[in-house]
C-alpha cells in the first residue's frame, strides 16, 4: 500500500508513520521538517502545503491513502485535498471532538454535525474548533465517501509535545506531596496516538467512509487512576493530596493549563471527558490500557532525556512551578 502523511514526523503523524512502515507499507511524508526527525524508511519530502510550488511535488502521483495530520486552516486543507483528488487514495483527516458545537458543555454525540465554517475559511475566521469542523467540510467536499474524519480525542502517548502527561510525570519524579485538583473518582477519556494511528490505517485498508469520535471509552481512568499509573512509571515516592476543586477555582489556578487534564465542573466544560465512541468501536477502533501509555511514555522520556526548557518545569505552558504548589498546599492545609 502506498500511503501519503502530510506531517509524519511529530506526535499523532509520527506514531502513523511508524506504523505504517511496521506494515509493510510504501510511505511518502510531507511536511516542513521543522518538528523532528524522520521515521527510519520513509520517503521525506519537504514542502508548505500552502505554497503552490511546494506542492506541485505530489502532483501526478497516485497513493492508495493519505493521512492528514497537520491540517489546521480549511482554505490549506482544500487545496491540498483538491490537489490529490486524482491520485485515487482515500483520505483520513485529523480533525478533533472541538469541532463539535454542543462540546464540552453537552456530551460529543456520534454523527453531530460540526460548528458552523466554510471549506475555505482562512486562519482568522474562527478558534480550533470551528477551523478544524471547516476542514472536514474541505475534505469532505472532494473526497466524499473515499474519507474518514477522525475527530480524535485527548490524546496522550510517546512524543507528545503538548506537555500534558509530560508535565505530570517530570512531577512526579520530583516526589513529595504532590497537589492532585478535584476528586479521585472523577472519570476520564484518554486515547493513545499509537490506537489512532492503527485506526486510521484500517479505515484506509479498508476503505472505511465517515466521521467518527475516535478516543477512548468513557471512564476508561480517573483522576486519582491515571496520577497513580504516572506515580508508579516512575517509581518515585509520592503523595497525593486532594484539593477542592472551588478551593483551586478561587485562587486562580487555570483549568486544564495549570494543572493540566484538570477541569472543573461549571467551567463549561463538564462534558470534556463524554464523547460517544460506539461508532467508532463498530468500525474496529481499540484501545490499549492508559497505564501502557503512561509507561511507555516514561520508558520514551527516560531514553531521551526529555526536560522542560522553562526554569519553572512547565512544558509548553503547561504546568505549575513548585513554588506556587507548595503555596496552594500551604493554603488548603490551612483553610
Amino acid at each position: 500500500m502506498k500511503l501519503l502523511i502530510l506531517g509524519g514526523t511529530a506526535f499523532l503523524g509520527r506514531a502513523t508513520a511508524e506504523e505504517a512502515v511496521r506494515r509493510g507499507f510504501d510511505v511518502t511524508t510531507f511536511n516542513r521538517g521543522q518538528t523532528g526527525p524522520d521515521v527510519a524508511g520513509v520517503e521525506a519530502l519537504r514542502g508548505d502545503r500552502d505554497r503552490d510550488d511546494d506542492l506541485a511535488q505530489l502532483t501526478g502521483r497516485s497513493f492508495d491513502g493519505v493521512v492528514d495530520t497537520c491540517g489546521f486552516v480549511p482554505r490549506v486543507v482544500g487545496k491540498s485535498a483538491r490537489l490529490l483528488a486524482g491520485s485515487g487514495a482515500h483520505y483520513a483527516y485529523v480533525s478533533s471532538i472541538s469541532a463539535v458545537a454542543s462540546w464540552p458543555a453537552n456530551p460529543a454525540l456520534d454523527g453531530e454535525e460540526g460548528r458552523p465554517c466554510p471549506s475555505d475559511a482562512g486562519l482568522d475566521d474562527g478558534d480550533y474548533g470551528v477551523l478544524k469542523a471547516g476542514c472536514e467540510r474541505a475534505v469532505t467536499e472532494v473526497f466524499g465517501d473515499r474519507s474518514t474524519i477522525v475527530r480524535a480525542g485527548l490524546i496522550l502517548g510517546p512524543h507528545e509535545n503538548v506537555g500534558r502527561l509530560t508535565w505530570w510525570l517530570r512531577r512526579m519524579e520530583r516526589g513529595g506531596e504532590v497537589l492532585a485538583p478535584g476528586v479521585p473518582h472523577r472519570p476520564m477519556q484518554l486515547i493513545d496516538a499509537r490506537d489512532i494511528a492503527r485506526f486510521m490505517l484500517d479505515s484506509i485498508e479498508r476503505g472505511t467512509p465517515g466521521t467518527f469520535n475516535v478516543t477512548g471509552r468513557a471512564g476508561n481512568a480517573t483522576m486519582g487512576s491515571w496520577l497513580a499509573d504516572a506515580a508508579a512509571a516512575v517509581g518515585s515516592d509520592v503523595r497525593l493530596t486532594w484539593v477542592d476543586d472551588d478551593f483551586l477555582v478561587g485562587q486562580d489556578v487555570e483549568p486544564w493549563t495549570d494543572l493540566p487534564l484538570w477541569m472543573p465542573p461549571g467551567q463549561d466544560g463538564d462534558h470534556a471527558w463524554h464523547a460517544e465512541t460506539a461508532a467508532a468501536q463498530r468500525a474496529g477502533l481499540t484501545t490499549r490500557p492508559v497505564s501502557e501509555t503512561v509507561r511507555d511514555t516514561w520508558a520514551w522520556m527516560a531514553a531521551t532525556g526529555l526536560r522542560s526548557d522553562d526554569p519553572d518545569g512547565r512544558f509548553r505552558n503547561n504546568g505549575i512551578a513548585p513554588a506556587r504548589e507548595e503555596q496552594l498546599l500551604e493554603a488548603w492545609r490551612a483553610r
